[in-house]
């Protein structure tokens, strides 16, 4: 066993409903026995002892414990047999007992022992990946992540049938590494993406030269509104039967008119998915080293959208409210009304020496913090000349992780 000329015959096993022992509930059984639930297999712990992870999968019932030592018989009636204890003595008896009832048996402890090996596995989209190296289970499992990968962010190409309709895709705040795997699969599949400037660009280069890539800024809009322009094109483009992706940065729902869009296509019988993405109002100031809660700090955060001025009348925010509340507010599109914004604030009775920290392109190579003061942002902004799109976080938060120079 394990001789190059004799590789591991590979094959799924169906353990629905049938009899799987495993002896020992030690970090072993808690990695394997969720593979195992998933299964649907009928399992028996037998250790006189567990970890709390796997205490807890025996007080749920998805397990049966049998709190004490491995006893012969123990897996008369299995299908299949996991052997983890620190016990060589008793690891030798079970593995024993599974030869002769011709059970297929894993042992942790001895892999050369054993009648059946553990492949390094991952799944995706109902596909299961299963990779054996003989004995070095780091290589199985480098091997693995990376088909997993691959398949999961489209750089792994595999059949899928072609699904006309459009997807509202979250690519996060700016760094591509951000975007999620479902985002980021979908863009792989796409025959058409209509992106937003604030989108992850840097994907872009990376989708295959048939894929038509369309800068929403630049469709002509000629009688309708831009948003509306935008509507008919993710329509138009359905209909003609492509797979089309609707690339925003951040969140489609935060401040992203998601909604509209997807109501457009609903009136339009055109089925659309909702991909979201980490949004920029807890990611950049993260980036930044701003938590927008911390212990004994912030107990809440609020996001506001700063595009219009507190005393515009379009203005929904009710910015007296918001200045009575001791935690932490994330302002978005607000560098250009910052200053006004401030003003409102202290007027509204927060301090006017409340921390402030503006990050401009966040998490991008071109991220820079700005820090300042509610009384000092204004003329900050404009002395640092801090351009969109740009994050504002006003806080005691702020002050947490300052910077040493700051």
């Amino acid at each position: 066993m394990g001789h190059p000329a004799h590789p591991a015959y590979p094959v799924g096993l169906r353990l629905a409903g049938r009899r799987v022992v495993v002896v020992g509930g030690g970090q072993v059984a808690q990695r394997r026995l969720p593979a195992l639930i998933a299964a649907g297999a009928d399992i028996v712990l037998i250790s006189p002892s567990a970890t709390p992870s796997v205490d807890a999968m025996a007080e749920t019932g998805e397990i049966r414990w049998e709190r004490r030592r491995y006893q012969e018989g123990d897996l008369a009636d299995a299908w299949y047999a996991l052997i983890a204890t620190r016990d060589k003595s008793a690891n030798d008896a079970a593995s024993s007992e599974a030869e002769r009832s011709r059970v297929w048996c894993v042992r942790a402890d001895d892999a050369e022992a054993a009648t059946a090996w553990t492949p390094a596995t991952g799944r995706v989209e109902g596909v299961t990946v299963a990779v054996l190296s003989g004995n070095d289970p780091r290589r199985s499992a480098a091997v693995r992540d990376a088909v997993v990968e691959g398949l999961r962010d489209g750089t792994l190409t595999a059949a899928r049938p072609h699904t006309p309709g459009v997807a509202l895709v979250g690519g996060g705040p700016g760094d591509p590494d951000l975007i999620t795997v479902r985002g980021r699969r979908l863009l792989a599949e796409a025959d058409v993406v209509i992106a937003d400037r604030l989108g992850p660009r840097d994907l872009l280069d990376e989708l295959p030269p048939h894929v038509e890539v369309i800068d929403a800024a630049k469709i002509p809009y000629g009688r309708f509104m831009a948003q509306e322009a935008i509507n008919n094109a993710l329509i138009e483009h359905a209909k003609a039967g492509k797979a089309v992706v609707r690339l925003k940065g951040g969140d489609p729902y935060v401040f992203g008119r998601g909604m509209e869009e997807l109501q457009a296509l609903a009136e339009a019988g055109i089925s659309c998915t909702v991909v979201p993405g980490i949004s920029s109002s807890i990611s950049v100031p993260g980036a930044a080293g701003i938590p927008v809660t911390h212990r004994g700090v912030a107990h809440e955060f609020t996001v506001v959208s700063g595009h219009v001025g507190p005393d515009d009348p379009r203005s929904l925010v009710d910015w007296a409210s918001l200045a009575k509340l001791t935690g932490t507010l994330v302002i978005l599109m607000g560098v250009d009304k910052i200053g006004l914004i401030a003003e409102a604030l202290v007027r509204h009775g927060r301090p006017a020496d409340t921390a402030v920290a503006v990050i401009q392109e966040g998490t991008t190579a071109s991220q820079r913090r700005v820090d300042a003061t509610l009384a000092t942002v204004g003329e900050t902004v404009r002395a640092q000349e801090v351009r969109p799109p740009a994050v504002i976080v006003i806080g005691d938060v702020v002050k947490v992780n300052r910077p040493a120079a700051q």
